[in-house]
């Protein structure tokens, strides 16, 4: 019995899209995607802004995306960041041209911070810290571990 219900898992964890998070920026963007059972981070590439809406279409197109999370520019006194106008224009245009996909919404404070500092503790050499796509995308992978996090645990 225990193997049949553990088959049964394997078939619904296959059938679960990804979660997606996109630290949003002016100039690129950083990726991270989850694995099918939606409980562990990856950071995917670091894209031009530009160029997301294209890569997004591409990857949905391989792969399948249940939500896609962006990161929430607050400030300190919880307010959106001025950032928010850059990014509710990509959210509204995304919407429409992938209605089926939830978008949802993880606090971004600090994000690049801890992404730096988990670059040092990584043992990355202060010329790879430097790269700025790079700290983008462990931006990203934070902000989506958090939402997964958040998700699982909500009380």
């Amino acid at each position: 019995m225990n193997t049949f219900l553990f088959f049964i898992f394997l078939n619904f964890a296959k059938n679960m899209g990804r979660i997606l998070a996109i630290d949003y920026g002016q100039k690129r963007c950083g990726v991270a995607v989850s694995d099918t059972l939606q409980m562990i981070a990856n950071g995917l590439t670091t894209v031009p802004t530009a160029d997301l809406m294209p890569f997004l279409e591409n990857y949905f197109q391989k792969e399948q995306v249940e939500i896609v999370v962006l990161g929430l520019p607050k400030q300190m006194n919880n307010t959106e960041s001025q950032s928010m106008k850059f990014i509710t224009p990509f959210v509204e245009k995304f919407k429409k041209k992938f209605p089926q996909i939830k978008v949802d919404f993880e606090d971004e404070r600090f994000t690049s911070k801890m992404a730096f500092q988990t670059m040092i503790d990584g043992g990355l050499k202060k010329k790879d810290r430097q790269n700025k796509a790079m700290i983008d995308q462990v931006s990203a992978t934070i902000i989506l571990q958090s939402y997964i996090e958040n998700k699982n645990y909500k009380i």
